[in-house]
């Protein structure tokens, strides 16, 4: 098993923009949702637009580089370029901590929605059954990666579409939750039970460290630029579709689930998809959606095994990273990246047989850390970029970021802003103490390290994996 003949461009425009959709609606429009609702009720529409639109900055930002520059290493190898190889290192390193703490609350939802059929087996049994099955798919040629992510992002959006147009077809006609008389499906339900922001401003800043976890994830569009066959049209594609992606799977569908049922009685039981349809005595319903949301976090576990296997090739090959990450199996896929996931998901398991209780919240807050740190630094990176450029140089490029400086500069401020969110709350403290623990352990340990990648590849030489 070698490296000397790169990753393989096996992905095409079909593969890269349904994996988009499905690293978009996941774990976090599926389960954590109910969580934000219940910090800021109906309001939290807002935070999805607001974060959204900070989200489509960062993507853009990733997107000017990656066309301009389309490597195996994506941001990790940027960050290195631009900001130096300590950024790089870190940067790298902290997206990989970010998929492992993303994915250990994918598998966490995954055994969650099983216990909606089977609430005597124990959550950790499913959960470890999940990571044999991700880690095999990962193993096989990039190819039939691409296909099964395909196949099961499509089953999400057509699941949620025809969700969207029944509910708005019960809005219509009116219904009358099943048991009582006392509530009727309408849009009033959205400001009917203590208001549209029942629980001030406050509720809404406190949301969004769930909000920010759902959209963590979306930044693997950038890293599929190695194995992109052609990266150019395909990249602008995916990532122009990111404003339209949110306002229909997050905005308009928790629309519709709020109008439908009051949001005062969404619990973290289950899905609120899930709940919903089977408070509204439709069980065939709520047992179908069940398949979705449990496809849905089998497709987000695999496009984060997939995202931090890249980032860790990447990181080895700039010599940030042991260079065992960089052998590649007969199907062209970094099988030992795969193997370490698979081992740090264990964990995962582990957590779900001590604490299956409060595992999400906690995870899912550290994960939001790490996500904003790493966009963060993917807008910084393209910041220095611009920077080092010509003016010349910068209207040359093909996917500029749009209103620059001052929209990325806007999004710079809003990251800043959760890091301060996720400091203010108690219950999100830990991912802000953690966090900033892995950040000053990484520093260290690269500068320990002897400072690794300090020969890295020179911006404009063409890229090895090719």
């Amino acid at each position: 098993m070698t490296s000397q003949q790169g990753l393989k461009r096996g992905l095409s425009a079909r593969h890269i923009r349904f994996m988009a959709l499905g690293s978009a609606i996941g774990t976090g429009l599926f389960y954590g949702s109910a969580s934000a609702i219940q910090m800021a009720g109906p309001a939290v529409l807002l935070a999805y637009l607001i974060g959204g639109a900070a989200v489509f900055m960062v993507m853009r930002a990733l997107g000017e580089m990656a066309v301009h520059n389309p490597v195996s290493g994506s941001f990790g190898e940027y960050a290195s370029t631009y900001l130096g190889p300590m950024a790089g290192f870190v940067l790298g390193w902290t997206y990989a901590f970010e998929m492992i703490i993303v994915c250990i609350a994918d598998v966490t939802a995954f055994g969650i929605y099983m216990g909606f059929w089977f609430p005597e087996v124990p959550r950790w049994i499913w959960v470890l059954g999940i990571v044999f099955l991700i880690g095999a798919l990962n193993l096989c040629n990039v190819k039939v990666f691409g296909e099964t992510e395909f196949w099961l992002s499509l089953l999400k959006v057509g699941a949620i579409v025809a969700m969207i147009v029944a509910g708005l077809g019960l809005l219509l006609f009116g219904v009358n939750l099943s048991g009582s008389g006392e509530t009727v499906s309408s849009i009033s339900n959205l400001w009917s039970h203590g208001g549209f922001m029942p629980n001030g401003i406050g509720g809404l800043i406190a949301c969004f460290a769930v909000v920010m976890f759902a959209f963590g994830g979306i930044e693997i569009i950038g890293i599929t630029a190695g194995e992109a066959k052609d990266p150019q049209h395909t990249i602008p594609q995916a990532i122009n579709s990111v404003p339209l992606r949110i306002l229909l799977f997050y905005v308009l569908t928790l629309f519709v689930l709020m109008s439908l049922f009051p949001w005062s009685q969404i619990t973290k039981a289950n899905s609120p998809f899930v709940q919903i349809f089977s408070s509204l005595g439709l069980p065939w319903a709520a047992a179908l959606l069940n398949v979705v949301v449990i496809s849905a976090a089998v497709s987000a576990i695999n496009s984060d095994v997939f995202g931090a296997g890249r980032i860790m090739y990447g990181l080895a090959q700039q010599g940030q990273a042991p260079a065992a990450f960089s052998q590649l199996s007969r199907q062209g896929v970094p099988w030992m990246t795969v193997l370490v996931m698979g081992v740090a998901l264990l964990l995962g398991v582990w957590l779900n047989y001590r604490i299956p209780e409060n595992v999400f919240m906690v995870i899912a807050s550290i994960a939001t850390f790490a996500t904003v740190w790493v966009w963060l630094m993917i807008l910084l990176t393209q910041v220095a970029m611009r920077r080092k450029m010509s003016r010349e140089d910068a209207a040359q490029l093909k996917f500029p970021v749009p209103f620059w400086p001052y929209a990325p500069a806007a999004a710079i401020v809003f990251m800043l802003f959760i890091f301060g969110v996720l400091g203010y709350f108690p219950d999100n403290r830990i991912a802000l103490i953690v966090g900033a623990g892995w950040v000053v352990l990484l520093i260290a340990a690269y500068r320990i390290w002897g400072k690794p990648g300090s020969a890295k590849r020179p911006e404009h030489s063409p890229p090895t994996h090719r």
